[in-house]
């Protein structure tokens, strides 16, 4: 091709060809081909890295837990005991039928000390399944020559689906034991002449019976407690008796009750014709400290003139405190034998 027909034929050409042409090519798919290799090799490290931080950084497994409880659960290692400050927990059985289990677990003190028939978990296990569901736990058995306290654990899924092949995860913080009751009539009390008018308005931490209206208790008008009145055992006091808006108010003291559960009852006895009268409700709300428990129990139709008529009864369950300790332990829900 000669010089001018060469010439003539780039005339011709359409200038956003060459304008093109001169246009840097397109990086966008080797930057998204870069971000894709990227989230890759990161979904690869996590897939990898799940199960070992799962089965060794609590951390990491209430977190995964809180996010995605079924993956947090096919992760977490089987580990059907575990042993903590002297005592020993284990699965020994379990019994699964469509969507309910039934699962005993057994706690052994190999100390021989700390526990006895009066054991519980003191609302301190926990369950964590791959699937919504409601459980609870009681003492089935106490063995004192093993000194092994066996529970019963019975959860039930809602969508009522089976859960045979799931992985149940128990945990207990804490055990309470060496119990004890007291039961009887609170001697040396004059209702009449221990009579206070004091009173405050507290946040309850718990209400009972259908006094105290339908507002969830967002603050009720109790008795200030005052001087020790009586203390039929150690942990409890006899604070206050008095009347509020025209209802008598006996209130007790419960000491300590975040470690020790101490708690109880009230109620008046006819003195002539033994009657016993249970109080209409209750209102309990912390100490200043926030780790004891005043309880005022509420009487509606006791007039202060009769007050003379009734002694106090109680009836009061009190304990040393707790063994602390990190047990748990991580298993199929599958039909097993017991030992």
């Amino acid at each position: 091709m000669r010089g001018n027909e060469l010439l003539d034929k780039l005339e011709r050409i359409d200038p956003a060809y060459i304008e093109a042409a001169d246009t840097a090519p397109n990086k966008r798919k080797s930057v998204w081909a870069k971000w894709g290799t990227l989230a890759a090799c990161l979904c690869l490290v996590c897939v990898l890295a799940v199960p070992a931080m799962a089965a060794f950084s609590p951390a990491f497994y209430e977190l995964l837990y809180a996010v995605t409880p079924a993956t947090a659960q096919f992760f977490k290692p089987v580990q059907r005991s575990c042993e903590d400050n002297g005592i020993r927990m284990e699965v020994t059985a379990a019994y699964i039928h469509e969507n309910t289990a039934e699962i005993y677990l057994s706690m052994r003190d190999l100390t021989g000390k700390r526990f006895d028939e009066t054991v519980d978990l003191f609302d301190s296990y926990r369950l964590h399944t791959p699937f919504d569901c409601t459980g609870h736990c009681k003492l089935v058995n106490y063995a004192p020559d093993t000194h092994t306290a066996t529970f019963l654990v019975t959860l039930e899924q809602w969508d009522r689906q089976s859960i045979e092949g799931e992985k149940l995860t128990f945990s207990v913080q804490k055990l309470l034991s060496g119990k004890k009751s007291w039961e009887g009539t609170l001697d040396g009390v004059d209702l009449g002449g221990s009579l206070t008018s004091a009173t405050q308005t507290v946040q309850p931490r718990g209400l009972s019976g259908d006094l105290f209206g339908s507002d969830g208790g967002k603050s009720v008008t109790v008795l200030k407690p005052g001087d020790a009145i009586a203390s039929p055992v150690d942990g409890v006091t006899l604070t206050g008796i008095g009347y509020v808006d025209g209802w008598l108010h006996v209130q007790v003291y419960y000491a300590d009750i975040l470690k020790t559960d101490n708690h109880g009852s009230i109620s008046l006895v006819n003195r002539e014709t033994g009657e016993q009268i249970e109080c209409d409700g209750s209102a309990a709300f912390f100490d200043d400290a926030g780790t004891g428990s005043y309880e005022d129990y509420v009487f509606t139709g006791i007039e202060a003139y009769a007050l003379d008529t009734y002694a106090l009864y109680g009836m009061f369950v009190t304990s040393a405190g707790p063994v602390e300790g990190n047990w748990s332990v991580t298993f199929p829900l599958e039909n097993t034998a017991g030992n």
